[in-house]
């Protein structure tokens, strides 16, 4: 049997949804045995343009390795860099 979960309210700022769930419980308004599937497709994380000048044989590589994979160079690029950043975090702790 559902439980029947109260209702949330609407919020006029973030320090009134802050001190509400400093108050409450998540439980008493969601169902976590029973969670909605949600999606949203729209939701992008925010980018930032730069200008990176690289060297045209490094270039040229890397557009033929996304290639093989299947992949825009530039998302290569950003794939490639996100590992060996998380790599030299981990070294560094």
């Amino acid at each position: 049997m559902k439980a029947i979960k109260k209702k949330l309210p609407k919020f006029k700022s973030i320090d009134d949804e802050i001190t509400f769930w400093d108050k409450n419980d998540a439980t008493d308004f969601f169902d976590f045995e029973n969670p909605e599937k949600t999606s949203f497709p729209n939701l992008k994380p925010t980018t930032k343009m730069i200008s990176l000048r690289l060297p045209e044989s490094l270039l040229e590589r890397l557009k033929t390795l996304a290639n093989k994979n299947d992949v825009p160079y530039q998302s290569l690029i950003k794939i490639l860099l996100s590992e060996k950043v998380n790599e030299e975090f981990k070294k560094v702790g």
